[in-house]
């Protein structure tokens, strides 16, 4: 049967989340990965966020009435975030997956954004033979990491809360290192309460907006970074990501103890600046 698509809702947060914990769980278990959400109700609170905020594209993929898949987009900065995109297992290979994928790739073009990336996991290979057909390129592998707080201070580095005020500092780095700005994520991270920066010599040279798979960090100097993961109380499963290209912070990670949970692969379509110093991509890049 025929895929139709219309516009998310917040009453299809139910539908959307059982699916997004079902599909992402069934592929892990094919691969012997613990799976991104731990429960559905994890998976139907993430759905019903994105439906309802104002800076998300979604779309609901139906059939017969019922829902099938739906995929997102993130509209907060110049660059958009695609995903996540999940199809019910019962209706997958049907070309679901690809006519969701090109709806989002579409609403970015009519919105003007200057490209679009993912985050995707590495041993999906399926899921990377179809980015890349649509034009996706592989652009940073990373490495999920989790672990108990390291609680371990760096000298010279003072790690607090980050506020309204220390927009401007903080966006000045992801711009130095990126190449564009990121300040509506940063923002809701400040209002939530979960963004934290490092201050040296009393000049802001971090920032991360949470410590996990939803959170993206950025940072002057590793040593920033690593003020960071140091000092977080917590870090949100299934972990933060981490590219496997740094190698200093990767050592120094494992050598505190930290497990190093799956493989990932950021991808992008249209603007990139290889970055110009060191960052945490969130799941959506």
């Amino acid at each position: 049967m025929q895929a139709t698509l219309r516009r998310g809702t917040p009453g299809d947060a139910e539908a959307c989340g059982r699916i997004c914990y079902e599909a992402f769980k069934g592929i892990a278990d094919e691969h012997n990965f613990p799976p991104d959400f731990p429960s559905p109700a994890v998976a139907v609170n993430v759905a019903g966020m994105m439906l309802a905020h104002p800076g998300f594209y979604s779309v609901v993929a139906e059939q017969g009435g019922r829902v099938v898949g739906s995929n997102f987009l993130d509209e907060r900065c110049p660059i958009a975030g695609l995903g996540p995109i999940t199809v019910d297992p019962a209706a997958q290979d049907a070309g679901v997956g690809r006519l969701l994928v090109r709806d989002v790739l579409d609403r970015a073009e009519s919105q003007g954004a200057a490209g679009v990336r993912l985050v995707q996991a590495a041993y999906h290979g399926r899921s990377m033979a179809l980015y890349t057909k649509l034009g996706f390129a592989v652009r940073e592998p990373l490495i999920a990491v989790q672990g108990s707080p390291i609680g371990e201070p760096l000298p010279g580095c003072r790690v607090r809360r980050a506020g309204l005020d220390d927009l401007p500092a903080c966006d000045a780095i992801f711009r130095d290192v990126h190449g564009h700005e990121r300040l509506w994520d940063l923002r809701d991270a400040v209002e939530r309460g979960s963004a934290r920066l490092v201050e040296r010599d009393g000049q802001v040279t971090a920032y991360a907006t949470l410590l996990g798979f939803a959170g993206h960090a950025v940072a002057r100097a590793n040593d920033d970074l690593k003020a960071l993961i140091a000092a977080a109380d917590r870090i949100h499963n299934p972990g933060f990501l981490l590219p496997t290209r740094n190698h200093d912070l990767l050592q120094w990670c494992i050598e505190r103890g930290l497990r190093l949970r799956q493989p990932m692969t950021l991808m992008s379509l249209g603007k990139y600046q290889e970055p110009r110093g060191p960052f945490l991509p969130s799941i959506a890049f």
